[in-house]
C-alpha cells in the first residue's frame, strides 16, 4: 500500500483536532507550571497587605531563597500540594473579601498548616537533627522552639548575617 493511500483513509478533521488538543495541552501545562511557580512565590503571597510584616521578616531571613510554599504547602507530591493550595487559597480569598472583619490582629498557622510546616522543616533539616541531641521532634515540634524562623525578630541568625553584603550574596 502506497503512502498516498494511507493518507486518504485518515480523517483529516480528527488529525487536526488531535493536534489542536496536543497544542492546547502543552500550552496549559506550561501555563500551569508558571502559575504554580508564581503562586508559590513571596511576591504573590505579599500581594495581600496583611502579609506585609510576614513578607518583610521573611525577605530578611536566612530562608529568603525559598518560596513561601516550600514551607507552607505539602512537598511530598503534586496532588496533595494542589489540594492544600486550593483549600488555603479559597480560605485566603474569603478572609480578604467577605471575612475581612474576622481577620485576627496576629496571624497563626492553623493545625493543618502546622503539620505541613513541621514536615517540611524536618524534610530539609533531617540530617542536622540527628547531629543535635536535644532535637527530639517527638517531644514537640520545630515551631515550639523556632517560632520566629523565618518570620521573627532575627533569632537564630549568625552575627555575620547582618554584616553588609551578606544578605545580597544569599538572594
Amino acid at each position: 500500500m502506497k503512502l498516498q493511500n494511507v493518507f486518504r483513509h485518515v480523517n483529516k478533521k480528527a488529525v487536526l483536532f488531535l493536534l489542536a488538543g496536543v497544542f492546547i495541552g502543552v500550552a496549559l501545562l506550561a501555563g500551569t507550571s508558571s502559575a504554580m511557580t508564581y503562586t508559590d512565590s513571596a511576591d504573590f503571597c505579599s500581594s495581600c497587605h496583611l502579609m506585609d510584616e510576614a513578607y518583610d521578616s521573611f525577605k530578611s531571613s536566612n530562608h529568603a531563597s525559598l518560596s513561601c510554599n516550600d514551607c507552607h504547602a505539602p512537598t511530598d507530591n503534586l496532588a496533595s500540594k494542589l489540594a492544600f493550595k486550593a483549600k488555603a487559597g479559597g480560605s485566603h480569598m474569603y478572609m480578604n473579601t467577605i471575612g475581612r472583619n474576622d481577620i485576627p490582629d496576629v496571624l497563626y498557622a492553623k493545625e493543618a498548616s502546622v503539620e505541613v510546616i513541621e514536615a517540611n522543616c524536618i524534610s530539609c533539616h533531617e540530617a542536622g537533627l540527628s547531629n543535635v541531641e536535644y532535637h527530639d521532634v517527638k517531644e514537640g515540634g520545630c515551631i515550639d522552639c523556632h517560632r520566629d524562623v523565618p518570620h521573627g525578630n532575627g533569632m537564630y541568625k549568625p552575627d555575620d548575617w547582618f554584616e553588609p553584603g551578606n544578605y545580597e550574596a544569599r538572594s
